[in-house]
Parts: structure tokens; sequence; C-alpha cells
């Protein structure tokens, strides 16, 4: 007797409805989904996807709510759900906050839409679904991450050790950006913009939030 396989379930969040359409078509002609919900916003994204638990949210970006604050809530609420993004954008700010918080794939809307469901049958086994040319630009800026410092403070101190949130704060406070701004990016409150940037200081032993950008801005020149 041959095991019948359960269809991956599928939530699509996009405020765009012939969108949703065209990605609905797209997977109601592949036999291993189902699209068990639909939204327009991020509160509804939100709703459906405790409501119907599906394996996978595709979620675009730019919806009213945003698509990152939806990402951000179904990952606290479902770890077991595969996040991917559809969007219009291609911009890296938007791809790395969508990692952040938690996607496990970044898709173009310019992507031929037959190969949406092999990507994200993809994600489901374990993989990442994200365009090349997406992959190189995570690849590069993960191998830029950390600025080549070997004894930023005194000769045979140890090295510090900052998290990737805290260098992810520091590079935003060398561009200039306020606490409000940080954590507008990072998807962060205020309040934990500002104890990261307390234990920057005190990692690189430096008076302030300006001397340890400055430390890192000479750092990449």
């Amino acid at each position: 007797m041959t095991e019948t396989r359960r269809s991956l379930r599928v939530l699509i969040a996009d405020d765009h409805a012939p969108t949703r359409d065209d990605v609905r078509r797209a997977l109601d002609r592949d036999e291993r989904f189902d699209v068990c919900a639909a939204a327009a916003d991020a509160a509804e994204a939100v709703q459906a996807a405790v409501r119907e638990r599906p394996d996978v949210c595709l979620l675009d970006i730019r919806m009213p709510g945003s698509g990152l604050a939806a990402a951000w809530e179904i990952a606290a609420r479902l770890p077991r759900a595969k996040i991917v993004m559809l969007t219009v954008s291609a911009e890296d700010a938007d791809l790395f906050a969508a990692l952040r918080a938690g996607a496990h794939g970044y898709l173009l809307k310019t992507m031929n839409l037959n190969r949406l469901a092999d990507a994200l049958a993809g994600v489901c086994s374990g993989e990442a679904a994200m365009q090349r040319t997406l992959v190189a630009r995570v690849l590069e800026r993960f191998h830029g991450r950390e600025p080549r410092w070997r004894h930023p403070v005194a000769s045979g101190s140890p090295e510090p050790r900052l998290t990737s949130r805290e260098w992810e704060v520091l590079e935003l406070l060398a561009q200039g950006r306020s606490t409000g701004e940080i954590a507008r990016r990072l998807v962060l409150s205020a309040s934990a913009v500002r104890v990261h940037i307390a234990s920057i200081v005190r990692k690189l032993h430096v008076a302030d939030r300006a001397a340890a950008a400055e430390l890192f801005r000479r750092s990449r020149t």
C-alpha cells in the first residue's frame, strides 16, 4: 500500500488582489500544495496563520501593516512554519531585514511563477528560496560582516567579540543613524537599541557611541 503524502498548506498574504490570484493559480496547479488562506494585510496574515497553522507563509513586504512585522510575529508564534517573502523590493535593507525577521526565503515578483512551487517545496525540505543574485549579496555581506580588527585596544588584550546584532547596530551608528532610525531599521525598540549601544561601547573600551562609530569607520578604510 502506497502512503499518501499530505499537501503542504500555504498562506498567501499580499494587498494586491491580482497577485494573490496569480500565486494561488500557480500553486493550485501543483498537487503538493493546498492554499489554506489568503490575506491582504499584516494583521490579517498573522490571524490567518495562527488559525490555519500553514506549512508555508508567503508574505509581501510592502503590504499594509508591514510584511516584516507579520514575519516577526508569525516566526514567534509558529516556529515550525516556513516564511518566504515575495516582493518587488530588491533592496539590501529589505532583504536583510527579512532574514533577521526569520524568513527562510526571499523571492522577487519578477520570477517565473511556474517555478514558485518548486521553490516552496525546497524550503519545506530545508533549502533556502532565493535568486542567485541575492544569494551572492548575502554571501558578500556575510564575508564582510566583521571588520578586520586585530587589537583595537592595548596590545595583548583580547579581541572584542560583538554579537551579530551589535555589529548591525554599530554599522548603522557609523552611518550617522539615530537611535530611532536604528530601531525602525532593525525592528527593535529604542530601549533595546540603547542596550546594544551600551554593550558596544563597553566592549570596545571607548568613551561613547560617537567614538565607537569612528573606530568602526576607521577599520573599514
